[in-house]
């Protein structure tokens, strides 16, 4: 069982997204969130919060290695922040891909 630092870790790495970039999310020098990834620096509750924002996973999943469904979670919170006419417009994309997808297989 993986404990919150190496989550953290393992979410970073997964993203893509490089050290310097997330200790200047969290507002934090680089050297100060290394502590943190390699376990010799606590996680504070703020940042807990401001991580599973930016890598999209509930706090419990990021502090109880609770199930993560990544793309998915991703998905719906970057969804939930668009307007009405670009959700539509990622919804008809979506049905584009399925009939595309469904003609395929036929």
């Amino acid at each position: 069982m993986a404990n919150v630092y190496e989550r953290i870790k393992a979410l970073r790495t997964q993203l893509h997204l490089s050290q310097d970039y997330v200790a200047k999310f969290l507002g934090i020098s680089r050297s100060t969130y290394t502590q943190m990834e390699n376990g010799n620096r606590k996680v504070l509750a703020d940042e807990v919060a401001q991580l599973s924002n930016l890598f999209g996973v509930s706090a419990d999943s990021l502090l109880n290695d609770a199930e993560i469904s990544q793309p998915a979670t991703i998905f719906a919170r970057s969804f939930e922040r668009l307007d009405e006419r670009d959700q539509a417009e990622i919804m008809n994309l979506i049905r584009f891909k399925e009939q595309i997808k469904s003609q395929r297989t036929e």
